[in-house]
């Protein structure tokens, strides 16, 4: 049975020990972030869904929240998902979207998105309903970091 759950405080530490090993090739976030990602998830601004089987978390998505001028209201992002190669196709991320939904429900958030990176993550997002929204593209730009206290 796969149980999917919000995560926070002390908590946090081991779905974010799983993230870590798929985005940071097993390289630890700084400190400094772990204490502004539990910050954000305290103010709501983040959630952190973990999925556990027998015991031990095998997959984890990162939801972000914000307002939409465009929609009026909220709107959420999945921001990560990820769920361990042994535990795919056994209804882990499908479980992890499920939930998603419920807490954009209790947010009042009416839209959802994700972006991905592979024809696989695209092929399971359609599965479970996402559709890919024609014209959107997505651009980014790399900034370089300040040393503020300098």
């Amino acid at each position: 049975m796969i149980e999917v759950k919000p995560a926070s405080g002390v908590g946090l530490a081991e779905p974010l020990r799983l993230l870590e090993e798929f985005l940071r090739e097993g390289e630890p976030v700084p400190a400094d972030f772990v204490w502004r990602l539990r910050n954000a998830v305290e103010a709501g601004e983040l959630e952190v869904l973990e999925a556990r089987a027998a015991g031990r978390v095998v997959g984890v998505a990162v939801l972000s929240y914000r307002l939409s001028v465009s929609a009026a209201g909220p709107f959420a992002s999945v921001e990560d998902l990820y769920v361990e190669p042994e535990a795919r196709r056994r209804g882990v991320g499908r479980a992890l979207l499920e939930a998603v939904e419920r807490r954009c429900g209790v947010r009042s958030a009416s839209y959802v998105e994700a972006q991905v990176e592979d024809e696989e993550a695209a092929a399971f997002y359609a599965a479970v309903g996402y559709e890919e929204e024609p014209g959107v593209r997505v651009l980014s730009k790399s900034q370089v970091l300040l040393d503020v206290e300098a």
